[in-house]
């Protein structure tokens, strides 16, 4: 309450108001250390996302190639196919949010 209570109560009130500003400053530091938690975790999620990605990279560069090199397909049917996908989800953004498998 600050002057308030300092006028009001004399040194009880200032007593007070220094309670009141250590318990909002405690509250405080919990929920920085809350937030210091969660942005943790966040750049885990992050990291091990990135990680996984990375991974599903190489094995599609790997049964492409895989692909190519034996004749299965070629890199105009490839491409095709992929356009083909891209369109099929709606967007043209180079990405797919669809099914992997097709319906049926």
């Amino acid at each position: 309450m600050g002057w308030g209570r300092m006028f009001l109560l004399g040194n009880v009130g200032q007593q007070m108001d220094i309670h009141d500003t250590q318990r909002a400053m405690r509250d405080l530091a919990i929920e920085a250390e809350r937030a210091a938690r969660s942005s943790d975790h966040a750049a885990r999620s992050v990291g091990e996302l990135a990680r996984e990605n990375a991974e599903l990279k190489l094995y599609l560069a790997a049964v492409t190639r895989l692909l190519l090199a034996k004749g299965v397909i070629s890199s105009r049917e490839l491409a095709d196919i992929v356009d083909a996908i891209d369109r099929s989800d709606g967007r043209v953004d180079g990405g797919y949010s669809g099914r992997i498998t097709p319906p049926g």
